[in-house]
């Protein structure tokens, strides 16, 4: 049986999935067999693993940094919200209709089987299993129908450390106030505290760190500065990306719709993406993107309350090149229908930039692709997650069958990661006439600096203690 890790956090983005990922990457440079594990994901930012099967983009991401092989057992349950009190349920990577239908307390029951399953089976076929939580232990109201905190970390017996987010202010409050609210099984299974996202200089914390030794008995083991270094997360890194230095210069503007989806695939326009949400913050845009959503015909809906679809119909037939990728492709389309409800039975005209019609089957697609794309000759790799199915008229250039269309200036894909191929980011930068940025290093390279600094953060004998077990 493996050894079981598990970083939780005193609150939402704490940084628990960089830490996971650190940790994953650690194991695997000391030649551990390592897999990452979230039994609960609640997040639109998703992924296929190469079994076309849909899990957490940070799962994906921790699996990378582990080296392993994407596998839903790595994130049984993703919840991908489509309302504020609505969210459609994936299950070991396909979509449970039966689940979603059920009241939030009672889904606990019909769960907790699969992540104690996918859990056990990971435990069977690695050395390390790095588990990590959701939001904080300390929610008591959630504690009978937890199956992501500690109740999975009671299961295997995973040595936890708790992380604050210090830059928010209040940490120490917080990793006291967290563990107050643990029950005496669960603060025994606390290893170690993470003070993460520090500024400054670590001596000025002292004697806070004493200090909630004595309250506690857990000691800190880890003091984590700010990383500068970008990772695909959960809640959407991109969407706070920095505006471009002279705004002068153009930009590329990317809608902020409420239930927006996948929104990490935009990291590689770096500086030149800007999120807008009034027509105001068009002004200057070189092209606009309708990224995915969740909830198509009620993010389509806001785009006409916030006033930027007539802005973006204005710029579209002004020759600013346009790019809708999956939800964003069915809002350029002429119309939207909903007949068997999947997303509320919404019947909804689209704007009317591509000749398609967009209709929502029960079957979920989620699969890797690779398409040529004849307009610029390029061999195109992505991945689709989509229930919508697009029918072209004759207005419209359909580039790839069911997947890549043109009419004028205005694209719409299916191809999530579309800007992620290098070549066709430049050919989408030159109709816009705007530079390519310096690009990202490798996600492998990013990994690997993250991998060193949280190493060099961590209490030396906490690392050496945990290694020794799988020397």
């Amino acid at each position: 049986m493996a050894q079981a890790i598990m970083v939780q956090g005193c609150t939402s983005s704490a940084g628990k999935s960089y830490l996971t990922a650190a940790l994953c990457r650690l194991l695997a440079n000391h030649g551990v067999r390592a897999a990452p594990f979230k039994a609960q994901n609640m997040s639109n930012n998703a992924g296929v693993t190469p079994q076309g099967l849909e899990m957490g983009r940070a799962q994906l991401v921790q699996a990378a940094a582990a080296r392993v092989t994407p596998d839903v057992r790595m994130n049984p349950v993703l919840l991908k919200p489509e309302a504020d009190t609505r969210s459609q349920v994936v299950l070991l990577g396909r979509v449970s209709p039966e689940i979603t239908a059920l009241p939030w307390r009672e889904r606990k029951a019909h769960l907790w089987p699969h992540v104690q399953g996918a859990l056990h089976s990971l435990m069977a076929d690695y050395d390390v299993v790095v588990i990590e939580g959701a939001g904080s232990p300390a929610e008591v109201n959630l504690r009978d129908s937890d199956i992501v905190n500690m109740r999975v970390a009671r299961e295997v017996g995973a040595a936890v450390l708790l992380a604050a987010d210090i830059d928010r202010g209040g940490a120490f409050a917080h990793l006291l106030g967290t563990w107050h609210c643990l029950i005496p099984e669960e603060r025994a299974l606390l290893r170690g505290f993470i003070l993460n996202r520090f500024r400054g200089d670590p001596a000025l914390l002292a004697p806070a760190p004493e200090w909630l030794h004595v309250q506690t008995g857990v000691p800190t083991v880890g003091v984590v500065p700010m990383l500068d270094i970008p990772l695909p997360e959960e809640d959407g890194l991109w969407a706070q990306g920095p505006r471009p230095q002279e705004p002068g210069d153009g930009f590329v503007a990317i809608a902020r719709l409420p239930r927006v989806s996948n929104l990490d695939e935009f990291a590689p326009l770096g500086p030149l993406a800007r999120w807008v949400s009034t027509p105001a913050e068009l002004e200057g845009a070189r092209a606009v993107i309708l990224p995915g959503s969740k909830s198509t015909a009620a993010d389509l809906a806001w785009l006409r309350a916030s006033g930027l679809a007539g802005a973006v119909t204005r710029l579209a037939h002004a020759g600013v090149p346009v790019l809708g990728i999956c939800g964003g492709l069915q809002m350029l389309g002429g119309a939207l229908h909903d007949d068997l409800g999947i997303e509320g039975g919404h019947h909804a005209p689209g704007l009317g930039l591509l000749d398609l019609s967009t209709t929502f089957a029960a079957d979920k697609v989620t699969v890797q692709t690779t398409l040529r794309d004849p307009e610029t000759g390029l061999t195109l790799r992505g991945y689709e997650i989509h229930h919508g199915r697009t029918v072209a008229g004759p207005g419209v250039q359909e580039l790839a069958p069911g997947l890549l269309w043109r009419q004028g200036n205005v694209r719409g894909t299916y191809l999530h990661g579309l800007l992620e191929n290098p070549g066709y980011l430049e050919r989408f930068l030159g109709w816009a006439g705007l530079p390519v940025p310096e690009g990202l290093p490798t996600l492998d390279a990013r990994l690997d600096a993250i991998a060193a600094r949280v190493q060099a953060s961590l209490d030396p004998t906490l690392l050496d203690d945990l290694l020794a077990v799988w020397a």
